[in-house]
């Protein structure tokens, strides 16, 4: 089985290539999604969490705002969060690669790959990138977001061009959907044909894996 790192940096498209994954078969561990179960309405974490950020839990799960606020430019805070966090996803992420261990291919998506040292526990990475002013519009425009709150996200995160020179694989999104479609199904392809050592040496003379004879 090749476990395949999937990331990127916010508003670059991770979640639609996600979904193309999944829509061709390839089991996804979302990241983000069983942090938001861990958190939710009776999680596991809501003891742990309440603890530590007193008054961010109710019947609802993690009060997200009130979260947000209490850990939002305070390093330790945040390192804090991160320690109760991150191993129950781990163990999560272990569950999910046994329940697939017959597939050939799974994808473990996460927002934060590099910048967590994610890339040693993973065959191979594949980051998802568009253009500077694509992703900042993007960003921009989603509900609450600000220029503040955007830099500050970006100041957590790897910058773009680190991550793609460090990625084994590299899917654009700047570019019409069905073109970053044909991209991620020829990544599949690749590597069920050939497997990751052929498909790795391809991507370095072309960003776009070459499709099975």
């Amino acid at each position: 089985m090749i476990v395949l790192g999937l990331t990127g940096s916010i508003g670059m498209g991770k979640s639609t290539v996600a979904a193309m994954f999944r829509a061709m078969g390839v089991p996804v561990f979302d990241a983000d999604a069983t942090v938001h179960r861990l958190q939710g309405p009776g999680g596991a974490l809501l003891p742990a969490i309440e603890a530590a950020f007193p008054g961010t839990t109710g019947a609802n799960g993690v009060d997200r705002p009130a979260l947000g606020k209490a850990v939002f430019g305070d390093r330790a805070a945040l390192r804090r969060l991160e320690r109760i966090v991150h191993p129950a996803v781990g163990l999560a992420r272990q569950e999910f690669a046994r329940r697939h261990r017959s597939r050939p291919l799974i994808v473990d998506d996460v927002p934060l790959l590099y910048e967590t040292r994610g890339e040693r526990r993973v065959d191979a990475v594949v980051v998802v990138s568009a253009p500077a002013w694509m992703q900042r519009r993007r960003v921009l425009a989603r509900p609450g977001m600000s220029e503040a709150k955007f830099a500050a996200i970006l100041a957590r995160q790897m910058p773009d061009n680190v991550k793609r020179r460090r990625a084994d694989f590299v899917i654009p999104t700047g570019i019409t959907r069905a073109e970053t479609r044909r991209r991620v199904a020829f990544l599949v392809a690749c590597l069920g044909a050939r497997g990751l050592r052929y498909c790795a040496a391809c991507a370095k003379s072309s960003s776009t894996p070459k499709p099975p004879a």
